[in-house]
């Protein structure tokens, strides 16, 4: 029996797919089935019950699964620490990011690191918060990222960096031309927001509360992406974590405009977070992601300022007569309380949205709206 065939169907567990597995390993299906076959015969029992569509291990192949993922473990444990000896970085990284935090900033982080460490691959999926929380816990994955870090029995969280929320508006709404807003001025706006249950919504819920502010939430998504088409469309403005809209305003698609406290600092504030499996020695090569992750620091002059920010829009007022605010995203180190808003609504919607109340579109990220005439207000508590 050999090792490449024990982690073979590791995979094909881990995935629940025959042809994902394939495909990790640089072989084809029916290549992967023969394994798993062959491994049932040595072991004189069914791994795999295919009577079921789709298909399900049976315990024994459960059982053979969790021993099997061990042993995987430990013998690239091993390897990772005879390379040390060279300083060689080489295995699978597997990382499972929220929408919000992966799309934003990993893609260049991912690049650079396997430029670094050409022997390393790193293996990305982007979840649901509760669904990244699920992966950590049953060791499906080395490293999880999410926004408001908590710690559980059988999951660790660090403590990353932070990111300030600003107003996200539509280039052509009157709020666009404002340097920057202070957080009384939100009270009765109407807003765009996250899906309640989300954590994200739940602090940003009290932090708008502790501030006096009642908001207006007509239309909630699950994830940004369709809150920034939601806003691009023209059809309410938002508060989303500056980085997630950079890409948006350097392409005068979307406004940003810091919403600031008496002393000219970010308002309200997200912290994310690197979580883990708690009581699991990492390999090396996912503990070095981390380090890198965590050694990522904002450039000086990052946070929005009302100054920064007015001038960046005059200059994009003379030139292109479109206003854009401001140049950069936002990045910190530690963590402060944040959250979204507030409403009801049913229908579901993909990428983009139409200015129907109960219309669909279509783009690139999945998720489920809804929108409501009426509003509910976030009351202080």
């Amino acid at each position: 029996m050999q090792l490449k065939s024990i982690r073979l169907f590791c995979d094909v567990a881990r995935t629940g797919s025959f042809s994902k597995a394939a495909e990790e390993n640089g072989l084809s299906q029916s290549a992967a089935s023969q394994v798993v076959q062959q491994l049932e015969e040595e072991l004189s029992v069914k791994l795999v019950d295919r009577s079921k569509r789709p298909w399900v291990l049976t315990a024994e192949g459960d059982c053979y699964y969790r021993g099997c993922r061990k042993i995987v473990r430990q013998y690239d444990d091993l390897q990772s620490q005879v390379r040390l000896f060279h300083q060689e970085v080489a295995g699978t990284i597997r990382v499972a990011s929220i929408y919000s935090v992966g799309l934003s900033h990993m893609n260049q982080y991912v690049k650079d690191f396997l430029t670094l460490h050409p022997r390393a691959k790193v293996q990305m999926q982007y979840e649901h918060p509760d669904r990244v929380y699920d992966l950590v816990e049953r060791d499906v994955v080395d490293v999880g990222l999410v926004s408001f870090p908590k710690s559980s029995r059988y999951v660790s969280g660090d403590a990353w960096r932070e990111e300030a929320f600003v107003l996200a508006c539509a280039p052509d709404h009157p709020l666009a031309e404002r340097a920057s807003v202070d957080p009384s001025e939100l009270d009765g706006m109407d807003m765009i927001g996250f899906e309640q249950g989300l954590r994200i919504r739940q602090k940003l819920d009290r932090e708008l509360g502790t501030n006096g502010v009642s908001i207006n939430v007509i239309m909630e998504f699950d994830n940004t992406e369709i809150i920034k088409r939601a806003i691009e469309g023209g059809l309410g403005v938002g508060l989303l974590p500056s980085p997630t809209i950079e890409r948006e305003v350097q392409l005068g698609l979307l406004a940003a405009i810091p919403v600031l406290d008496e002393s000219q600092q970010p308002a309200f504030k997200r912290p994310l977070g690197i979580i883990h499996r708690r009581g699991r020695n990492l390999p090396i090569p996912a503990q070095k992601f981390i380090r890198g992750l965590q050694a990522i620091e904002s450039p000086e002059g990052d946070e929005p300022k009302a100054n920064q920010t007015n001038q960046t829009n005059q200059t994009k007022t003379k030139k292109k007569k479109r206003t854009v605010v401001p140049d950069e995203p936002v990045n910190g180190s530690k963590s402060s309380g944040n959250g979204s808003t507030n409403g009801s609504s049913s229908g579901s919607t993909n990428g983009s949205v139409n200015g129907s109340a109960n219309g669909s579109a279509n783009g690139s990220t999945n998720g489920s709206a809804s929108q409501t005439g009426s509003s509910t207000t976030v009351k202080p508590r």
